[in-house]
């Protein structure tokens, strides 16, 4: 008998997000979810579609009568409330339900910047340096321009614009005043680093090849992966913003990401796939900028562009995913991985405008 999947995903809804022009993120879940769910009929998988809405307690119910055998965890948190990624999937691991991708606690700490931050530090993996600020505590700012001001617990590049990167106290202040408005609570900032960026999927033990993002923006303009860049095609920064898989890069540079990515996504407790966000900074080192468990997979976004340069084809990439989550079947879903040696992809490069 053929195995049963249910793919898992928020339903989108009207948020805070929708006010930011920022509700693109929200329903970008969706081009996900229908690639994925054609990709398991093509596969031979018996599959249903799962779309979860708040309250969370009705979403506990509605998994709670799920018969799959595996759960395909789609799910990014209900619109406005990030942090229920991580209570999704904290209920599929209560409920022994076998699901893909990475669990509760690795979910949990990554959504947290700083946490983050502080847990990649003591590991002595290199990171800017940051402080948490409101706008009650900006007399305590002690960094070095230039800085980015980010939402301290936020994905998907919500609340990034190139007025987000300030060079003086004034525009400082203003922008932990909005972060701190719009998205709640303390503002991370920390020094902007403006070297050459890249990142890289984890797919198990497997580092993909790398990808490096390459800005063609006026002087002027903050080098950054804004929110435009990553949803809004129509946008100067979107346009100006390519991607180059595999990157053209030395192999002792290419070796050094792919190991730091996999100590990464040990560190944090990752299972199944994530995305490990880099840059070099003025002395040539690497610092890792954010850490993204469960990334995005519709078939135009960066960790599928990856596979497809290590050979795999979007319903085999798909496969891989699945057969990683059923390896673990009947665990609580919380253990850590053991990370193996990276692989890479061949050499080459490509360079389009889509999701990174």
């Amino acid at each position: 008998m053929r195995r049963r999947i249910a793919v898992v995903h928020n339903q989108p809804q009207k948020s805070r997000y929708d006010e930011r022009g920022e509700q693109a993120a929200v329903t970008g879940v969706l081009e996900a979810v229908e690639a994925v769910h054609d990709a398991l009929l093509k596969l031979g998988y018996g599959v249903v579609k799962v779309p979860l809405a708040p309250p969370l307690h009705r979403a506990r119910q509605r998994l709670a009568a799920l018969e799959a055998d595996l759960v395909f965890n789609l799910f990014e948190g209900f619109a406005g409330h990030p942090e229920t990624e991580a209570e999704i999937a904290e209920i599929l691991s209560a409920l022994r339900m076998p699901f893909t991708g990475c669990p509760a606690g690795a979910l949990k700490l990554a959504l947290d910047k700083a946490k983050t931050k502080a847990v990649l530090k003591s590991a002595g993996i290199n990171t800017p340096d940051f402080q948490l600020l409101r706008p009650e505590t900006l007399s305590s700012f002690r960094l070095s321009y230039p800085c980015i001001v980010k939402p301290r617990r936020e994905d998907a590049s919500h609340g990034l614009s190139p007025q987000n990167v300030v060079s003086d106290f004034s525009s400082l202040e203003q922008q932990v005043t909005a972060v701190s408005r719009y998205y709640g609570g303390q503002a991370l900032v920390e020094h902007f680093i403006e070297g050459r960026e890249f990142n890289v999927t984890v797919l198990g033990g497997t580092v993909l090849p790398v990808s490096e993002i390459v800005y063609s923006l006026p002087e002027e303009v903050p080098r950054l992966l804004t929110f435009a860049a990553k949803w809004q095609p129509d946008s100067p920064y979107f346009q100006g913003t390519k991607v180059v898989c595999p990157a053209e890069i030395e192999d002792k540079e290419r070796e050094n990401i792919a190991q730091t990515a996999l100590k990464v996504f040990g560190l944090l407790g990752c299972r199944g796939y994530a995305r490990v966000d880099m840059r070099l900074d003025e002395a040539g080192r690497l610092n890792v900028i954010e850490v993204n468990p469960n990334p995005d997979i519709a078939p135009d976004s960066g960790s599928v562009r990856q596979a497809e340069a290590a050979g795999m084809a979007y319903p085999q990439f798909i496969e891989k995913i699945v057969k990683l989550a059923l390896e673990k079947e009947g665990d609580d879903g919380q253990d850590t991985p053991h990370g193996k040696k990276g692989q890479t992809g061949p050499d080459g490069s490509a360079a389009r405008p889509t999701r990174v």
